[in-house]
């Protein structure tokens, strides 16, 4: 089991939402992007640590429970875990991530997407791989 290192205690729990109708969204949000995150971790062209990241930020605001969970958890948990305490990317994950983003533009060039399309396709790819490939490694 992992211990929550960077906020514990009374900290921690000053994170959760005390809106009664916050907390089921950011609890049901969390839920959404494990399913995606975990889909991402199968399927190449999914950004799975992402939704994992994401879902720890969820998890912190309804459910100390299922953010303990999934911090703690053997094969989702350890790039969460990463990147909470070091802000790192382990190389092969922006590895993944750029070919990913490559095979991505190429798919889209070929299926024949507008002009438009591809632009911001192309935009929002060199944007997001700047940021991944300029994060430390770990």
């Amino acid at each position: 089991m992992v211990e929550k290192a960077e906020i514990s205690g009374p900290a921690a729990r000053s994170l959760l939402v005390k809106s009664r109708l916050a907390r089921p969204v950011f609890f049901a949000c969390g839920w959404l992007c494990v399913v995606i995150g975990v889909a991402g971790l199968i399927l190449p062209i999914l950004p799975g640590t992402v939704f994992l990241i994401l879902a720890a930020w969820c998890f912190s605001r309804s459910s100390e429970r299922f953010e303990t969970w999934l911090l703690g958890h053997p094969r989702l948990g350890p790039s969460v875990v990463a990147w909470r305490a070091r802000g790192v990317i382990p190389r092969k994950a922006k590895l993944w991530a750029g070919g990913s983003m490559a095979a991505g533009a190429v798919l889209a060039w070929l299926g024949g997407a507008p002009g438009w399309a591809l632009a911001v396709a192309y935009v929002c790819m060199g944007g997001a791989a700047a940021y991944v490939f300029t994060r430390p490694e770990g």
